[in-house]
């Protein structure tokens, strides 16, 4: 019997910045794991592809896989495209244990990534009372999805922003530009924009634009491969290997 792989799966891009972004994050995860078996794979886009992997990780003789969704909301992606993709791989490969993580939000860890790229881009714990934080998520049409960004949104209001207000790249209104905008015409002295996204791409080039355009005085990089976010991919790996009815802590 092999040790469990963690497989860690990324919907993909045409920009390349976003391979190289997901790439360098499970880079970090081996790092904070030594001995842990890391793989990516991507749903479309880049290569290598998700059935690719899992039919080579079982020619090699591997047993158990855990496939990480890498994914801030439980959305299409999540409850859709991924399943589909394994349980097709369970019928091909009948001796793959293969299980799926759960996605990575909410999570208290995503929180302190936000606040490492906040205070990365020069936000000041003193500036908190006068500045208004624009949470730009990718944005979807799932209302499980919406929820948890309106969810994080209201939880960071009560750590000492003067308003934090969600905003979207697709799939729905406000835009980021509205968003820094509203904040303006309520007074808000400073406003931070905060890209809800873990790589480099089209949409977080939006939300970019979006802070540009519409005078934001800060805006923060990507999640990208944060220490917290690493962090975070190895507690998903773990829970899915506890058996239901156990916790971590048996």
């Amino acid at each position: 019997m092999t040790h469990p792989t963690l497989l860690v799966i990324a919907h993909g891009s045409r920009d390349p910045r976003h391979a190289a972004t997901v790439h360098a994050l499970t880079e970090r995860v081996r790092t904070e794991r030594p001995g842990l078996r890391v793989e990516t794979a991507f749903l479309e886009f880049n290569a290598p592809s998700v059935p690719r992997v899992l039919e080579r990780l079982a020619a090699q003789g591997a047993d158990e896989v855990v496939a990480l969704p890498l994914l801030l909301t439980r959305a299409f992606h999540a409850k859709t495209d991924i399943p589909s993709v394994l349980r097709e791989a369970r019928a091909r490969l009948p001796r793959l244990h293969i299980r799926q993580a759960d996605v990575l939000g909410p999570s208290p860890l995503l929180n302190a990534t936000l606040g490492r790229r906040l205070r990365e881009a020069g936000v000041r714990p003193g500036d908190l009372p006068r500045t208004g934080l624009v949470l730009a998520s990718a944005g979807s049409s799932d209302p499980e999805a919406i929820a948890v960004i309106a969810e994080i949104a209201r939880e960071l209001r009560h750590t000492g922003w003067c308003a934090v207000r969600p905003a979207f790249a697709s799939a729905l209104l406000p835009r980021t530009e509205d968003v820094v905008r509203e904040l303006r015409a309520e007074g808000v002295e400073r406003v931070a924009v905060a890209p809800y996204v873990i790589a480099p791409g089209r949409l977080p080039d939006r939300i970019a634009a979006g802070a540009e355009v519409a005078g934001a005085d800060v805006l923060a990089d990507v999640l990208g491969p944060a220490p917290e976010l690493a962090r975070l991919l190895l507690n998903r790996f773990d829970e899915a290997r506890v058996p239901v009815g156990a916790s971590l802590s048996a």
